[in-house]
């Protein structure tokens, strides 16, 4: 099977952080010279890691091109060809991949389809609730909140509005900041009044895995902004302006958004081989599916241990940026018939952005938040946005 690996063209399963990332550092590597195709449903990358922005994005009415880069010019002057189309399953052992435009075969396949939202069979989850997940979530979003403020701003009295974010993540955290410190009445007029905001962490640790110094920071940031974090309480059902949880509870809301979790799309979930938790792929250190040489997997869809400290690899743009290189040189080195190397992780750093001119980190294992730590992660947002707008490799903190 490895000798197979060699003889068909390199297929990259998806245009995100991960996959863009990949196909570039092939690019690079081979010259020109590897047959390559980059596979996506939409000939955009998105800027996943700025969906949290939906106050920005409402002003801009949902104008997707500050959220996204066409592929068209990230591939200008590159070998890469783009095919787009819908991922319908994937044959490992026919090495090819069917699409609703069609069939592909490959010689060495890299999966790089991300995550979808999670709802752990809660009822009503799917049905009731907002995502920024994907940029058609976060646009629906934006537009629902627009118009639950415009709603409220034309009732008389002082009620306003209430938003209740699920998961106390990251992008819960950064979403439900972003709602709060939103300016209204520059998006829906004077009259607008702020929302009344509630973060719900359930069972798990607010932002757990990251410093104890941040997490405090995002704390206390939160309480000034106005967000009351609700703790300990997992969600059971979700009705139609309606929260409830596990101590019987219950919470109204005009919106509710899930940040709850992630798991990988049914299509990965099917593969007849090993999974780790929520369907992820279990792959070797080189990234590469155990018992299929050839073919790969890097970014949120995969459950990598760092082999020397055991811990779990964050499902992040940087952790998909650094797979990336990594899994390049290794579908290479298989098409070579030469060794492969394992993927050590190495963090840079991680800010939480906490609503308008907030945020709070650690960079270089020094904690830095307020205005500092958002400057810098907007900064980085941007080069990176620049960057691969320009065909550049970039990368991320």
């Amino acid at each position: 099977m490895a000798a197979d690996a060699g003889s068909g063209p390199i297929v990259v399963l998806g245009a995100g952080y991960a996959g863009l990332g990949l196909v570039q550092a092939i690019d690079r590597l081979a010259r020109g010279r590897a047959p390559l195709v980059l596979v996506d449903r939409h000939p955009l990358h998105v800027l996943r890691t700025e969906l949290y922005e939906v106050g920005r994005l409402a002003r801009e009415g949902g104008d997707a091109r500050s959220f996204s880069v066409p592929l068209a010019d990230v591939l200008d002057r590159t070998s890469v060809r783009f095919r787009q189309g819908e991922l319908r399953s994937i044959d490992l052992a026919g090495r090819t991949v069917a699409l609703d435009t069609g069939t592909l075969d490959f010689g060495s396949l890299a999966i790089c389809v991300g995550n979808v939202a999670a709802y752990y069979g809660v009822p009503g989850a799917a049905e009731h609730t907002h995502q920024v997940y994907r940029l058609s979530g976060a646009q629906r979003l934006a537009a629902a909140l627009r118009e639950v403020e415009r709603r409220s701003s034309a009732l008389p009295g002082e009620a306003r509005p209430r938003v209740v974010v699920i998961g106390g993540g990251s992008t819960g955290t950064e979403l439900a900041s972003e709602i709060a410190t939103t300016d209204w009445s520059r998006i829906v007029g004077a009259s607008a009044r702020p929302p009344d905001v509630f973060l719900l962490t359930g069972a798990l640790p607010f932002l757990a895995g990251l410093p104890p110094a941040v997490i405090a920071r995002a704390a206390e940031t939160l309480r000034r902004v106005g967000v009351t974090v609700v703790r300990g309480y997992n969600v059971t059902r979700v009705e139609p302006q309606r929260i409830s949880m596990a101590d019987g509870s219950s919470l109204a809301c005009d919106l509710a958004v899930w940040c709850a979790g992630l798991e990988a799309p049914p299509v990965v979930g099917a593969l007849a081989v090993p999974h780790g938790r929520a369907g992820r792929l279990a792959v070797a250190p080189t990234l590469e599916v155990p018992a299929w040489p050839g073919i790969f997997a890097i970014g949120d869809v995969v459950e990598l241990r760092d082999p020397v400290t055991g811990a779990l690899v964050p499902s992040t743009a940087q952790a998909a940026r650094a797979e990336a290189r990594v899994a390049a040189k290794n579908i290479l080195a298989r098409r070579a018939d030469r060794p492969l190397v394992p993927f050590r992780y190495r963090e840079r750093g991680l800010i939480v952005a906490l609503g308008r001119g907030r945020a709070a980190g650690a960079v270089q294992h020094v904690t830095i938040w307020g205005s500092p730590a958002a400057v810098l992660k907007r900064i980085v947002e941007r080069e990176y946005a620049g960057r691969v707008g320009r065909g550049e490799p970039p990368r991320l903190v």
